[in-house]
Formats: C-alpha cells, sequence, structure tokens
C-alpha cells in the first residue's frame, strides 16, 4: 500500500527537534520558523512537556468519557484562568476542524437556527461544516455544497448588516486573524461591530482562534486586542505542541445537554496533559510577552524592507507579501540558508515560531533575509 498522495513534499526529513532547531535524517541543521503550521507553541521536545508525557504514559494512556478525568477539569481551570473566560465550559475535541464544526453545532442547537455568516478568505478546516465555512472551493466536495453559509467580506459591517437582517443565522464565525489567507486582520471597528451586530441579530460570535490563539499575537486570544467577548471560541493547533487536541470554550448562557456532543479520543489523558505542559510552559516562561516582543523586532527590522510590498500580522503571526521579483525567497531561505517558513500562495511568507524563540534566532533570521535580497 502507498500513501494517498495529497502532499506535495519537500525532500526533507526531520528526525530530531529541540526548541526552534531541527536535524534532517542526514544530520542538516535547519531553524523552524513556522512550527509545522503554528502547531509548535512551545518549542520542539521542550524537558517539561516530555516529562510530563512521560509520566503519564507510564500511567495511563487512554480511557473513554465514560469515566471520571480529573486532568480534564484541571485543563479546564487552568485554561479559564489563563484566557480570562474562566466562567465559560470547555468541550475537548481532537482538531481545530472538528472544535468549528462543534461550535456551529452548538450554535444551532442554541438558536435554533440554521445559517452561518462567514468570510471571504476564510479557512475554518477541511471537514464538512468547516470546509463550508472556508473560501475555498477547490477543498468542498459536492458533498460539503450548502445554501446555510453566506459569505460576507472582511471589515464590512454593512454586507454584515444586509445579510444578518434577512434572519436565520445561528452565528457569525471569524477567525481572529485570517491565517491561511496570508495574515488578514479585522479592524478594531469592525470586530466590536460584530459583536453588536450580533447582539442586535440574535446570533452567536464564534472566534476561531485556532491558529491566532494561544498568545501568538501577544495576547492569549487575537480578539482581546480589541476588549471585544466572544460566545463560543475555538481553539487547536498550538494547545498541545503537537499532540492533537481540539477545544471549545462555550458561554455560560448555553446550557449543556447530554448527547448534543460527543468524542471517543477527545479529552483523553495524554491529551490533557500535553495541554497541561504548554500552559505551565507559557506561564512559566512569560511566552505571550515574548511573543509580543519578537514580533516588535520583526516589524521594526522588515517592516519597511524593500522586498516586501505589505508587513501584516501582530506577535509572531506573520505575513510577508512579497514584491513580484522576490517571489522565489522562500524556497531560498529553506535550501541556501536552512529556515522554514510557511507560506499562503506564491507571494507571500508566514512567520509561525514557536512562542520561546530568541532575539538571538530573530536576529539570525532577518539577517539571513537581508543577506538574499541584497
Amino acid at each position: 500500500m502507498n500513501l494517498f498522495d495529497v502532499y506535495p513534499l519537500w525532500d526533507i526529513e526531520p528526525v530530531k527537534g529541540l526548541d526552534t532547531t531541527l536535524w534532517d535524517k542526514n544530520g542538516e541543521v535547519y531553524t523552524d520558523l513556522y512550527g509545522g503550521h503554528a502547531v509548535i507553541s512551545v518549542g520542539h521536545c521542550h524537558p517539561h512537556y516530555v516529562k510530563m508525557l512521560s509520566e503519564q504514559l507510564g500511567k495511563l494512556g487512554f480511557y473513554s468519557n465514560a469515566v471520571q478525568n480529573s486532568l480534564q477539569r484541571d485543563l479546564a481551570a487552568r485554561l479559564g484562568k489563563v484566557s480570562g473566560y474562566d466562567d465559560y465550559a470547555l468541550f475537548l475535541c481532537n482538531s481545530g476542524a472538528e472544535a468549528n464544526e462543534n461550535a456551529l453545532k452548538v450554535a444551532s442547537f442554541h438558536t435554533g437556527n440554521r445559517k452561518v455568516l462567514a468570510f471571504r478568505k476564510a479557512f475554518h478546516g477541511r471537514t464538512s461544516g468547516a470546509v463550508a465555512a472556508t473560501d475555498n472551493p477547490k477543498i468542498q466536495a459536492p458533498f460539503n455544497e450548502t445554501a446555510n453559509i453566506v459569505f460576507a467580506p472582511l471589515n464590512d459591517l454593512e454586507a454584515v448588516e444586509t445579510e444578518l437582517s434577512r434572519g436565520g443565522f445561528a452565528a457569525v464565525i471569524i477567525e481572529g486573524i485570517q491565517g491561511v489567507a496570508g495574515i488578514y486582520e479585522p479592524t478594531a471597528e469592525f470586530i466590536l461591530g460584530l459583536r453588536a451586530l450580533c447582539d442586535k441579530h440574535g446570533c452567536l460570535l464564534i472566534l476561531d482562534e485556532i491558529q491566532s490563539g494561544y498568545g501568538r499575537t501577544g495576547k492569549f486570544f487575537a480578539h482581546q486586542h480589541y476588549g471585544v467577548r466572544a460566545d463560543i471560541i475555538t481553539t487547536a493547533k498550538g494547545m498541545a505542541n503537537g499532540f492533537p487536541i481540539g477545544g471549545v470554550l462555550i458561554s455560560p448562557e448555553i446550557k449543556a445537554v447530554y448527547g448534543m456532543l460527543g468524542t471517543t479520543f477527545g479529552g483523553n489523558h495524554l491529551a490533557c496533559t500535553a495541554a497541561l505542559a504548554v500552559l505551565d510552559i507559557i506561564e512559566n516562561e512569560h511566552l505571550v510577552e515574548n511573543a509580543a516582543k519578537i514580533g516588535e523586532y520583526f516589524e521594526s527590522a522588515l517592516g519597511q524592507d524593500k522586498a516586501l510590498k505589505e508587513y501584516r500580522g501582530k506577535g509572531l503571526m506573520i505575513g510577508l507579501e512579497l514584491k513580484d521579483e522576490y517571489v522565489g525567497l522562500r524556497n531560498r531561505l529553506l535550501f541556501e540558508k536552512h529556515f522554514f517558513t510557511g507560506a499562503a500562495g506564491a507571494g507571500v511568507i508566514r512567520l509561525l515560531p514557536s512562542l520561546t524563540i530568541s532575539q538571538e534566532t530573530a536576529e539570525s533570521f532577518v539577517n539571513a533575509w537581508k543577506e538574499l535580497t541584497l
């Protein structure tokens, strides 16, 4: 049997990692400024993370949600405190797409409505409802097509008002910062206006913080830069530093009913332990503050760079839109300077490094960038 060939792959195989450094099978050394799609939040193989997971695996790796699991309660309490949503409830699942599926389902249960408003260029996942709310027809099968999803332009409150006034909406779903699209931010006015319009029209505001959350932007959640509170928040990527997990933070105004949600693997003992280890490291090493600090350095060093059309983002969620003559820069950074970065199409480099990134590592990337763009 062969693998189902859906990924274009570089001919590089990392076999070892430590913080922001990777070694491939040939012993070549790379610096990781992408973290596997923003997943590696506290660095590869952090000793505290490794210790906690190893100890838990020696006790119990998994049992079902039919029994008590105090690790789930501990995680809910810690996440509530750190995020500022301590009065909310937590539902645990396995991925970002699954978190968004459950968020949309909860909103529909709560309101009795079926329509959802999403935004142009949005990416919410590849499962059925999540991909329907993703503005990319190329990854939607005919099975995923539905009249229940309506798209509006980002940062256009008038368009949102027009759609919501038609009625029948369960929720508005929006990324804290659009990631896959190329790092596009909602304005403060727009986010605050969405909150008011959701209240006016009786629908819920869902903040997809799967890529933009967990300290990445210099706040725990990106929407907290604007002082707004969501009804439902989804999280996943940086939540457990590579161990599969997703979470849905749910307003106390929304009441749980037995059977409305469920999962086999969600909230298992290893996943909760990994997530608790991440919160330990984020707090103890002041990583939210570090994300803000290093993000400020990157913006000061590259914000007006001659190779860029535009610098976008907050903290360590950065989009570098290249001028046409520099479109091959990402591959040069990888193969000539050994820096892993991400992309959004051919023209945007995305930086999503571990929140542990040092000033020295950030400076080494800027120096490599400058050398290649002389």
